[in-house]
């Protein structure tokens, strides 16, 4: 980007100021869609992703054009997914409660569905997550495991895509008209996203000594850059008092990372997991188990398991850098 750099821009803060701005413009025609009457699961589960997942793709690219570190993605990945499933969503839960269906809509078709829906999310993050651990314990994820989770992941977004047709031919629903500028402008920003994180990843790689802004940390401090989006959506959608948005984004945005960007990595190089993985592994697990018992239970996480999920958050990061 020698243009940027010519006009003397090309400094770290610049191109963090345009990464989130990239990412503020995403989640802007986000919230236009969601006014124009696309349901909340369709676009927390088929759109929202690709936007705040967004970072995460294009970093797994430019890792693998660069020839950068399995590690790193695996890192990149791990923050992403352990961050949305703890703090993004049990903070807003514990400040403002998170109920994805109250007593008075059980006995509403739709609502029932957009529950089922739910759950059926977090089953497959679940899958996705287990699968993805088993291929690593065997010592590494190749070509073939890279091309499985690729193929996990196609699979499960035209489920989507077709039921999604199927609800609108059924209901006579049309797409918004605005979907084309929609779709134009998230390209735009998609674009921004691609040349901050290629200067950010390139930068902080050539910073090999120091303390945490260091090529030693690079996977996590992506990971923590590319959910910034992702909090945005979930304080905002929580303080809204839409859990079905906050839970569809957050787990929906899972799904970019494990299983699809691990897998697109392992067609560059083989992934070998990094220190702590494991430990990571678990907490993610752990998380979405517990957001299966209460959300199909319950309809709700209570505030209580909200400062749990943030507290296992924390552990997290012990594991992380306490050790």
């Amino acid at each position: 980007m020698p243009w940027i750099e010519n006009a003397g821009l090309a400094t770290p803060w610049f191109f963090v100021g345009l990464f989130l701005a990239a990412s503020f413009l995403m989640v802007w025609r986000l919230e236009s869609m969601a006014a124009d009457g696309m349901e909340g699961t369709v676009l927390g589960t088929l759109i929202m992703p690709y936007c705040t997942g967004m970072g995460n793709l294009i970093f797994t690219i430019v890792l693998g054009m660069r020839g950068g570190s399995g590690a790193d993605v695996m890192t990149n990945c791990l923050v992403n997914n352990v961050t949305n499933l703890t703090l993004l969503v049990g903070l807003p839960a514990a400040l403002w409660g998170m109920s994805v269906i109250t007593e008075k809509e059980v006995a509403n078709r739709s609502h029932r569905l957009n529950r089922l829906a739910m759950l059926l999310t977090l089953f497959a993050v679940l899958f996705f997550t287990v699968t993805a651990w088993a291929m690593e314990r065997h010592g590494e994820i190749g070509v073939a495991g890279g091309l499985v989770l690729i193929g996990l992941f196609l699979c499960w977004q035209a489920f989507h895509i077709f039921a999604l047709l199927k609800t609108n031919r059924l209901e006579h629903k049309s797409f918004p008209r605005m979907l084309p500028v929609d779709l134009i402008l998230l390209a735009a920003g998609a674009y921004a996203t691609w040349l901050s994180t290629d200067w950010l990843v390139a930068w902080v790689s050539n910073i090999k000594t120091g303390g945490l802004i260091s090529a030693r940390y690079l996977g996590w401090l992506s990971g923590w850059l590319d959910v910034l989006p992702n909090g945005v959506l979930a304080f905002y959608y929580g303080w809204r008092r839409k859990a079905e948005v906050v839970y569809t984004s957050q787990v929906g945005d899972g799904h970019i990372c494990i299983p699809l960007c691990l897998g697109m990595f392992a067609l560059y190089q083989p992934l070998k997991a990094p220190q702590g993985y494991q430990a990571g592994m678990i907490i993610l697990l752990a998380a979405v188990l517990v957001h299966l018992v209460f959300i199909g239970m319950l309809g709700r996480l209570p505030r209580m398991i909200g400062w749990l999920l943030t507290a296992a958050y924390a552990l997290f990061l012990y594991e992380g850098f306490g050790k």
